[in-house]
């Protein structure tokens, strides 16, 4: 007869929040997709990152994300809290309900998926604009290609994510490359980019 720990039942949450977050991503982003098959720890290492955002977040820094994948992760996200929390009764008529998106925020107080994506995104911006013009990754992030596009709308550029960003708390200084010199200002927008509330 084997005894159920608390050890024990912590891992099956953590099997069933991850092979929740695998299914869904595979539907979100295809078969092959370095999204779903990452199972590495975040860049701040294990146990400094929830775990639910490890799987999804490899390699977040370099997407960009439409608003139609952005409000995708967004209900995953709260998928999967819903998973976490469980039902909830009410108080009034005693009838087991869902959770609101509302009350989700309320109980979880980290930003959400896409606040981190954002400001994972500027870090690394931040990053690569320091590392010199001589250097493979500035190129490619700063670059323009050379021939002629393609019919239709360009598609969203990683500087143009950034920009954005930078829009959203409402500063208008264009020359982000010469802003991300400056670490300790260019930190204090990432923290911003993530602490942002947004409806």
């Amino acid at each position: 007869m084997s005894t159920v720990t608390t050890q024990t039942i912590l891992l099956r949450l953590v099997c069933a929040v991850l092979i929740v977050y695998t299914d869904v991503l595979y539907r979100m982003r295809g078969p092959g997709s370095s999204v779903c098959i990452a199972t590495d720890y975040g860049q701040d290492g294990p146990g400094s990152n929830p775990l639910r955002y490890t799987v999804v977040l490899y390699g977040c820094e370099t997407w960009s994300l439409t608003l139609r994948e952005e409000s995708k992760l967004g209900v995953f996200d709260n998928m999967v809290l819903r998973r976490i929390f469980g039902l909830r009764r009410d108080e009034v008529t005693g009838e087991w309900r869902r959770l609101h998106n509302e009350e989700l925020n309320d109980l979880y107080s980290s930003p959400n998926i896409v606040r981190v994506i954002k400001s994972r995104r500027m870090r690394w911006a931040g990053h690569v604009a320091r590392m010199g013009e001589e250097r493979g990754v500035y190129r490619v992030l700063v670059g323009k290609p050379e021939g002629r596009r393609p019919l239709g709308r360009p598609r969203l550029r990683c500087v143009d994510n950034i920009r954005t960003d930078l829009q959203e708390v409402e500063y208008v200084y264009m020359d982000w490359i010469g802003l991300a010199q400056d670490r300790d200002r260019w930190r204090t927008l990432v923290s911003a980019v993530m602490n942002l509330r947004v409806p």
